[in-house]
């Protein structure tokens, strides 16, 4: 009598080459390791680029909308650049605040390095708000005079050495 537990013979196994595993985990690490230093150089990178290069680079791409058609876009540029560089370099929250929200914590904190420049913010960012809320139709001399304020205020706020970063 014949046992039904007995199997008949199959054909071989396939069994991977030994080297193919290997290369897979290497191949994998070199791609993390790659992944990992392009990530440390782009910081490295963004890090060394200082708030007052980041700002001018905004104000000269807002400068490239600098028309009488664009007001309200122009304002939107000029305004988004000088708030950021506030928050970059003299650590005050800007950009997500109205402009009565901000020069009012502005003048509550009197020991802030942007005490003395309240003024000329104020004047600047009220012009911008103007621009961008009620379309004021700025003219060509207008948003000059407003672009060479913001580029005025980077640089004098860089001369006058360091801040909060």
């Amino acid at each position: 009598m014949q046992s039904s537990d007995i199997r008949d013979i199959t054909g071989p196994l396939a069994i991977p080459d030994p080297w193919l595993v290997p290369l897979a985990v290497a191949g994998v690490l070199v791609a993390l390791v790659v992944a990992l230093l392009a990530v440390r150089f782009l910081r490295a990178r963004r890090r060394a680029e200082t708030p007052e290069a980041r700002a001018l680079a905004r104000l000269e791409e807002a400068g490239q909308i600098m028309d009488p058609s664009c007001a309200r876009e122009y304002g939107v540029a000029v305004s988004t650049a000088i708030r950021l560089y506030i928050e970059e370099r003299f650590a005050e929250r800007a950009a997500h605040r109205t402009t009565e929200e901000f020069l009012h914590g502005l003048a509550a904190t009197e020991n802030s390095p942007l005490a003395s420049r309240r003024p000329l913010l104020e004047r600047f960012l009220q012009h911008c708000d103007l621009a961008k809320f009620a379309r004021l139709r700025l003219t060509a001399d207008e948003m000059k005079t407003l672009h060479a304020s913001a580029v005025r205020f980077v640089r004098d706020a860089e001369e006058a050495g360091p801040a909060a970063r």
